[in-house]
Order: structure tokens, then C-alpha cells, then sequence
């Protein structure tokens, strides 16, 4: 199987040059080739990046004019993939991470194997090589209502609904998988299209797979495919910023997309009127227990305001 990888870069040169550095003895090993594409940075990122990518030779650089957002930059990637090297799939790797031996070998001979599966996510670990969740259930009324309280019993009765990530130790078919590394068939864009463009960044991969599933396309997690996670560095929106930072309104935006289109309207406007109704609870019962709860900053106004006014107008 003959694999492209695709890389986006927003103003994040280090982080890519260093992931580029780690991908090349394993890029070189599996024959596979690369595409960078600059999302219309807007700093120094193409001076940077362009003599270490013309160093590559597995590698080429697709500087854009507009900044449309991720699924926006990973399509002009595969589009450019498609045309110039006809691979039989797309390796969709996040900027900030470092790749470890064996991580597209290790999806390429999954797929090879099990000509059902449509989609192969690796394992991210933190930097200290702890394993981080990225394999995880679709979104549903009772999951999203478990995952804002987290309280035992709620999590008890509503275990077989949560869409929390799960670690696996092994190859496990799952819901969907974190974007920063997911290996996708070329028949899978054949069958269901691009990544929706809609998505400005967040739930574009998870509409992915649900999409890829609809079509008949598995979607499985493939643990022994490692790559070290700089987890949030290129959004500040997850990781260690998640609790600094307010969510930013595509994030709500992209959010509301997923689940007004897999939901539909009368279930987005009850999970949402569940979630500002169970948040102050889990709040009341972090404090009590003396749990900390990182929640990003206005998280509950913002969401009222992206979320609960939209219903109430249907716009």
C-alpha cells in the first residue's frame, strides 16, 4: 500500500520541522511520501519551512493564499496528493507531533489486513510517554449528558453510553479516532468526499468517520502505531491551555454543525439544554468533593450564548 502524508501548518514552523525530522526514517522505510501545506500563516512559517523541505526528497511544500481552517488545509493536501502521487491512502498527521518508529508501518499493514476497516487511528502519547485517549464513541444524548457530570453513579448507569476515550492495549474498532494520526483508504474519499470544510477546526474528524461508517467503512484503533502528542500546542484550545484560554466561537460553531446534522435539531437543543442544566450541578459536586474541574474560562455563557440562542432562534 502506497501512503501520502499530509501535514497542515498555522505559524507553527518549529513544531513542523521537528515532526519532519522524525518522520524520515520512517516516511524513507515505508516509501511513503509528504505533503506540508502552509494554511496561510501569515509569519515567517514558508521562509522556514522551505529549504527543509527542499532537503526532503519524499517531501513537497503546498503554501496556500487563505487560511480556510483544518479540514480546509488537510483538502488542498489530499486533492494536491491525489493528483501528483496516487496513493492508495492519506496519513493525516498533526504539526505538533514526533513520530516513532513503526507508526505508519504499523497502520499501513492494519488496512492491508482488514480490507473492511476504512480508517486507522494511532496512539498518542503525552511527552512523557504516557498514553492520552483518542479512540472514542459518537457523541449521543445520554453520552454528552454523562460526560458533563462525571459523577459515579450517573457514569455508572450511563457506562454503555459514554463517548469518553477509552486506552486500548489493542487493535479495537471504535467510533472514531483523534485526526492527529489517521491513515484513511483512498476508497473511503472515493465513497463519502473530502473532510466538510464546514468544519473551520474540531469534529471535522469525527463527522469524518461517522460519514465513512454510514458508507460502510470501519473505523479502528491501532495502539501499536505510536506517536508523541504535543496535545493542544497548535490551537492552545486542549492540553495544558485548555483551562487559560476561552473556547473560541468555531469550536461551538463546529460542535453545533456535528450534531445538527447526526442528531438533528429537536436532540441538539435537549443535549444542550441538558448541558447547561447538569454543568452547575458537576460543579457543585467537584467543590464538594474538592475535585478540580479545568473548565476554560465563560465556558457556560459562551455556550448559552452559541448554543442555547441559536435554538431558541433556529439560526
Amino acid at each position: 500500500m502506497k501512503a501520502h502524508i499530509v501535514i497542515v501548518n498555522y505559524r507553527t514552523a518549529d513544531l513542523t520541522i521537528d515532526c519532519l525530522r522524525t518522520l524520515a526514517t520512517e516516511a524513507e522505510a515505508c516509501g511513503a511520501t509528504c505533503t506540508v501545506v502552509d494554511g496561510a500563516s501569515g509569519d515567517d512559517s514558508v521562509e522556514r519551512l522551505t529549504p527543509v523541505i527542499d532537503a526532503l526528497p519524499w517531501c513537497d511544500f503546498l503554501p496556500l493564499d487563505t487560511n480556510g481552517g483544518f479540514a480546509f488545509g488537510n483538502n488542498r493536501g489530499i486533492e494536491h496528493a491525489f493528483k501528483h502521487f496516487a496513493p492508495d491512502a492519506i496519513w493525516l498527521l498533526n504539526p505538533d507531533t514526533r513520530v516513532r518508529p513503526g507508526a505508519l508501518r504499523h497502520l499501513i499493514d492494519f488496512l492491508d489486513a482488514k480490507p473492511h476497516c476504512g480508517i486507522a487511528g494511532g496512539n498518542s502519547l503525552h511527552e512523557d510517554e504516557t498514553p492520552m485517549c483518542c479512540a472514542f464513541g459518537f457523541p449521543t444524548v445520554l453520552g454528552e449528558i454523562e460526560n458533563t457530570l462525571r459523577v459515579g453513579l450517573v457514569t455508572k448507569l450511563l457506562n454503555h453510553r459514554r463517548i469518553s476515550g477509552t486506552i486500548y492495549d489493542k487493535s479495537t474498532a471504535v467510533g472514531w479516532v483523534a485526526g492527529a494520526s489517521m491513515l484513511v483508504r483512498r476508497e473511503v474519499f472515493d465513497a463519502i468526499g473530502l473532510l466538510d470544510e464546514g468544519f473551520f477546526m474540531y469534529y471535522e474528524e469525527v463527522d469524518f468517520c461517522r460519514r465513512a461508517l454510514d458508507h460502510g467503512w470501519t473505523t479502528w484503533h491501532v495502539p501499536a502505531s505510536e506517536i508523541i502528542h504535543l496535545v493542544g500546542a497548535s490551537s492552545g484550545v486542549t492540553g495544558a491551555q485548555r483551562a487559560k484560554k476561552r473556547r473560541p466561537r468555531y469550536w461551538f460553531d463546529s460542535r453545533r454543525r456535528y450534531f445538527l446534522r447526526h442528531l438533528g435539531r429537536a436532540r441538539t437543543a435537549v443535549v444542550n439544554v441538558a448541558w447547561l442544566a447538569s454543568t452547575p450541578l458537576a460543579r457543585f459536586v467537584d467543590v464538594l468533593r474538592r475535585n478540580p474541574r479545568n473548565d476554560p474560562p465563560r465556558l457556560w455563557r459562551d455556550f448559552a450564548k452559541y448554543n442555547l440562542t441559536a435554538d431558541l432562534t433556529g439560526r
